[in-house]
This record gives C-alpha cells, structure tokens and sequence, in this order.
C-alpha cells in the first residue's frame, strides 16, 4: 500500500532528493567516500555549499546586498540570534502562534519588546490585521506559517522597520519580494531538508548597529565572512537542501510551485468545507496556510474522531493527526506532497462519509 505522508516535521522530501542523498552516503561526488565522512573543506564540498547558496539567490530572487548562510541550532536558535544582531532598545513582534511566543519569550531578555497585535485570544485561529508598527522599533518579526494551528501570511508586509521573519514551513512555497525584508531565517525540516540544517537570508547592512558583546558563534557576520564555514556544518543536510534546491527549479520554480500549493490546498479546503462530518479550525479563507490544513470533526460528530484516524491510517494516510493545542487532525502540504496524495486523502474522507452518513 502507498503511504502519503503527512508529518508536519520533519516531513516528505522530493524522492529525487532522498535518491540523490542515498547516492550520496554510499559515494559522494565519485571521491569513493561516503558524504557522511568527507571534510566539509573539500572542494567537492565546498561546490556543494556554493551551489546551494546560487540556487538559494536564483530561485528567491535574492538581491545582491544579501548573503546566505547556513547554520546550526534550528530556528529556535535564531530566536535568540536575531535579537542579539539587531536589538538596540525596542522590538515588535506579532503574535500569531507557540513559534511567535518562543521568539518574543527569547526576545525579552535584551529589553522592552512591542507585542503589537496577537491572535491567542482565539487559540491562534486568525491572522491579526489592524496593528501599527512601531516606527521607533529595532525590527519587526512575524512567523509567516504556523504549523500547529494552520494559519499564514501569506503577502509580503510593508514594514517601516526591519522586517524579521521565520518562513521555517513555507520557503520557497511562494514568491518573495526579499527586498521587503531585513532577515529571512527557517529551519529546514519542513520544505527543505531534514532536520539540522538552518537557513538565514540577511541584508547585509542592518548588521553591526548594536554596541554590546557579540558572542562569536551567534553573529551573523562571523557565518557571513567565512562563507558558512566557520565551524563544521551540518553536511548531510546541507547536501540534501541542495537536492531539493534543484529538484525546485526543474519543477519551474517557486512561481510554479505556488500554482501547485494553491491548487492542492483548494482541494482539500473544498473537500472539508463540502463534507458534513468535518470542519476548518480557521474559518477566514484568507487566513488558511497553504502548508498546513487543519480540521476536526463537526458538531456532534466528535465521537468519531478515533474511528477517522484508524481508517485514514489504514488507507495509508500518516501523520494527519492534529497537534494536541488543536487536536483533531492537520494535513500538512508541503512542495513535496504530490497532488495524488491530497487526492487520496478526500477520497478516504468522502468514503468515511458515506459510511458514518
């Protein structure tokens, strides 16, 4: 039976890029050494971090005034790593899940932080609109995607400040004006490799304005001026980024990757608003990720929950159990997820309708 595969993280991968990688560990670049154990200062690695980083430029439309790094620690990292780069006397935040509470918890450490707008009056289940940016702010971050509760940015903001953003779930799953914003960062393991690796896309001149002590590993220029080479990256991922990064541009790009989320994402909306045993957890259309759907049983269908998940799991459908902040069950569409599988899964719904009708 196929397995459509719907983790949330870390999560499907193209098989072109679990092909390539497996290629990889047996013999990597024709050197007869396993990518698992050559020096990250080969220069068959090296090509590998440079090629990552031109496709990285390329595929996003980076402006030259930005360098890519790619770094350890996960995003979680990062929700340190930017304050440390960038705070000076005030931060702005958005508060739109336990990601954006994550970071704005980190952020508070260095100082006064302006939680301009959040949605956790509703368990996180909108987008705020309305807010104002501080113009006196440092930057402002927003977490584009929330993987837990399913909802997403998914414009480019104006911001009259720096703009900071975590796209961890939902990089290179539409087009991005980058020059909107002043620091991109994610960790990989949802649409782009496995767990280990983190990108940062940062302008270079917002770099250099605080005046306390930078520990050496957690700045940004330390990684930019050595070329994500100051100490031992995480190789294996780092390859398999690249795969991926490939495997993208042959698919035509993050324009027509975008044509596919949509188309996929309609789909399965469609299908849950259509089906009387099921409903949204996030009610305004607009708000709806395209990488992250979550749903549950309608009203007075609760007791069906369990019956869903052990049919779905039997027709091959993994991981769509929803996060326990949520609960029912969350289908995640990243690139990766072919259209077939988004398929598969209403025709398991429609069939669990007809028999519980």
């Amino acid at each position: 039976m196929k397995k459509h595969n719907f983790y949330a993280g870390p999560s499907i991968l193209p098989q072109y890029t679990i092909n390539k990688t497996a290629e990889a560990i047996l013999n990597f670049a024709g050197t007869g050494l396993s990518v698992l154990e050559v020096s990250h200062r080969s220069k068959e690695f090296v090509a590998v971090v440079d090629e990552a980083t031109q496709l990285f430029k390329e595929l996003l439309n980076i402006p030259d005034n930005y360098s890519v790094v790619f770094l350890g620690g996960g995003a979680s990292t990062q929700f340190a790593m930017v304050p440390f780069n960038l705070f000076v006397k005030k931060a702005a935040y958005l508060n739109t899940g336990e990601w954006s509470k994550k970071a704005i918890k980190e952020a508070k450490m260095f100082g006064e932080v302006d939680v301009v707008a959040s949605s956790e009056d509703k368990n996180f289940s909108y987008i705020p609109k309305g807010y104002t940016i501080p113009e006196d702010a440092d930057y402002f971050h927003i977490t584009t995607n929330n993987t837990i509760f399913g909802t997403e940015i998914k414009y480019d903001i104006d911001s009259p400040v720096p703009l900071v953003a975590d796209m961890s779930s939902d990089i290179f799953s539409r087009p991005l004006d980058v020059s909107k914003y002043a620091i991109i960062y994610g960790g990989a393991q949802k649409n782009l490799a496995p767990a280990g690796v983190t990108f940062v896309i940062i302008r270079n001149d917002i770099l250099g304005k605080v005046t306390h002590h930078l520990p050496t590993m957690l700045n940004y220029k330390t990684h930019i001026d050595k070329e994500s080479m100051f100490n031992t990256p995480p190789v294996l991922p780092i390859f398999a980024a690249l795969q991926t990064l490939r495997w993208l541009k042959d698919q035509g790009g993050v324009e027509e990757m975008n044509k596919i989320n949509v188309y996929k994402a309609g789909l399965l909306c469609n299908e849950i608003d259509r089906n009387s045993l099921f409903e949204a957890t996030i009610k305004d259309e607009e708000d709806r990720s395209l990488m992250n759907i979550c749903f549950v049983m309608t009203k007075g269908n609760e007791d069906k929950e369990k019956a869903f998940f052990e049919f779905a799991t039997s027709k091959g459908m993994i991981g769509i159990k929803g996060h326990r902040s949520v609960g029912g069950f969350r289908a995640s569409t990243y690139n990766a997820l072919p259209v077939e599988s988004v398929k598969a899964l209403i025709a398991t719904m429609q069939e669990f309708e007809q028999q519980n009708s």
